[in-house]
């Protein structure tokens, strides 16, 4: 039986302790991206070209997944904290990624529900351009679901008009997308 020599060991943990290291380097420039792509959204005061400034408001950070999300893979919306978490916990990190939302004039009920239409681009009930359109749920008329304007714009609802779009941006419209096609289930806290 060969001998390995301890250069052949230390260059073997020093290729795997790098290789970790770049992982976790990947993984951080990820979160950090997400987190920069949940602050302060262009057009969130109605004007797509207005530009982002940075929030020295604790309440603008990003929250942790609450612990009564349900289980398995799904998108987890929480209306009192205007966020969206896509969770796969056969995957590291279980959160593939989370983002701040501008809901609708309308919420929907708490509750789980199931992608069950999609649309790559319609005209929302705004009557704005939409792209990445992720239905879940119909309540009262009302149509809920995930979708980001082509303008990039993220306006407050008018509280006049009954409106179950919850809008993200477009970068993560693309993200919702990709992570949700029909039949994922979709969680609603409070």
């Amino acid at each position: 039986m060969a001998k390995i020599g301890p250069g052949v060991v230390v260059t073997g943990l020093t290729l795997g302790a790098l290789a970790v290291v770049s992982l976790l380097a990947i993984q951080a420039n990820g979160a950090e991206t997400r987190t920069a792509a949940a602050g302060p959204r262009p057009g969130a005061t109605g004007s797509p070209s207005a530009s982002p400034s940075p929030s020295a408001s604790p309440s603008a950070a990003l929250a942790a997944l609450p612990a009564a999300s349900g289980t398995g893979r799904r998108v987890v919306y929480s209306v009192s904290a205007r966020q969206v978490w896509l969770v796969d916990p056969k995957k590291t990190p279980q959160v593939q990624a989370a983002f701040a939302v501008e809901p609708g004039s309308v919420s929907p009920e708490t509750g789980s529900f199931t992608v069950y239409s999609r649309a790559a681009a319609t005209t929302g009930t705004d009557g704005r351009q939409v792209e990445h359109v992720v239905r879940f749920a119909e309540q009262s008329g009302t149509v809920f679901g995930f979708s980001a304007a082509v303008d990039g714009a993220t306006p407050s609802p008018d509280p006049k008009v009954r409106t179950g779009g919850i809008r993200e941006s477009r970068e993560n419209g693309q993200t919702l997308w990709d992570f949700a096609p029909t039949g994922t289930r979709v969680i609603v806290i409070a």
